[in-house]
């Protein structure tokens, strides 16, 4: 097993910059995923980490060994792809033991090695079907298999649950995480689903335009984003934004938006005056007969569990979560109730956390 390290990792693509001075490392035996939006550089980073691009400039070290100029099959890693990348001429068993089988292993030890990955991934009775004959989660895990048998100091995934449906990604990302428990084996996972990423990995690296916004562990990212652009992407429904001002009110601190006035703790860092951006959990926001706020329902969508209410408050838009079913028709006015401990607040312009 080993820890992978980034030192001033830096790419282009001709003179389009897409990755910036990325400096990073993971610990040996931890789940980090890489999360962002699409081109945010997160699927360049793990092919430079397995050697499917060069690395320009800085240093990856796997093992505190430098990768740079190391051929990929060289690496000790393996990589589970987004389109499975199976033969389909081959059965599940031969895809499986492929690069055993190139390595020229005896044969015993071949068969040991599947059938110990096969089981494992619940594949045991698919070992003679070709590819064609499985579903996507059953070749997702023919991939996964082909990863395992190689015994890798490093696993790597490419967003490999994007093809399946809901059902089957819910599925996945538990046999995902389970073997990673199991094995203990360092993994990198990329992907643009903040679901996958909340749920699965130990560490989150949040990315965007070939920056890191921010890296710490699934809650220490939801309670405390970096700036606006990590509060918008991590959580669902989306935080609530609201535009306003810092005032003083007998001595305590005041967000005003329009009519919208929320208490801010003492030690909330902002001043008298600052310009912000106040973030609301959609989950802090309540339908309350002695709520404070004033709002006018524009959609109510239930969830089952669930009801998410979007309204309308001084113009400006918030979604709340209730428990159950909330029964109102667009135009009907409701008091709002929204928790002032759970405010997140942001400076206006450099749009960073404050306090």
């Amino acid at each position: 097993m080993a820890s992978v390290e980034y030192e001033n990792v830096g790419k282009s693509f001709g003179p389009v910059r897409v990755m910036e001075n990325i400096s990073f490392t993971i610990a040996d035996q931890r789940f980090v995923v890489l999360l962002g939006p699409s081109g945010c550089g997160k699927t360049t980073l793990l092919r430079m980490t397995a050697g499917l691009e060069s690395i320009a400039e800085g240093e990856i070290r796997i093992g505190g060994a430098r990768m740079n100029q190391v051929h990929p099959r060289d690496r000790d890693i393996a990589m589970v792809f987004q389109n499975y990348a199976l033969y389909p001429t081959l059965k599940v068993y031969d895809n499986i033991a492929f690069s055993l089988q190139v390595r020229k292993h005896a044969k015993e030890e071949i068969r040991r090695q599947v059938e110990w990955a096969a089981d494992l991934l619940n594949l045991s009775p698919y070992l003679d079907r070709y590819p064609k004959e499985l579903s996507g989660g059953q070749r997702q895990r023919v991939a996964m298999g082909r990863a395992l048998v190689r015994h890798p100091q490093v696993f790597l995934f490419d967003e490999p649950l994007s093809n399946l449906d809901a059902k089957l990604r819910g599925q996945m990302r538990y046999e995902i995480r389970r073997l990673h428990d199991r094995l203990q084996t360092t993994t990198i996972y990329v992907t643009h689903d903040q679901i996958e990423a909340m749920t699965m990995a130990d560490d989150i690296v949040v990315m965007r335009d070939g920056n890191i916004e921010q890296i710490g562990t699934p809650e220490e990212i939801y309670d405390r984003p970096a700036n606006c652009f990590v509060a918008d992407f991590i959580g669902s429904p989306s935080i609530n934004f609201l535009t306003g001002a810092v005032r003083a009110e007998g001595g305590s601190p005041v967000f005003q938006s329009g009519s919208v006035a929320l208490p801010l703790p003492a030690d909330c860092g902002a001043s008298p005056g600052q310009s912000v951006v106040c973030g609301i959990r959609p989950v802090d926001v309540s339908v309350a007969p002695e709520g404070t706020v004033q709002g006018e329902v524009i959609l109510v969508e239930s969830t089952g569990a669930e009801s998410h209410i979007l309204l309308s408050a001084d113009g400006q838009e918030l979604r709340a979560v209730v428990q159950g079913r909330y029964r109102a028709r667009p135009g009907d006015t409701c008091a709002l109730d929204i928790n002032p401990a759970a405010l997140h607040l942001f400076d206006a312009d450099s749009e960073k956390r404050i306090g």
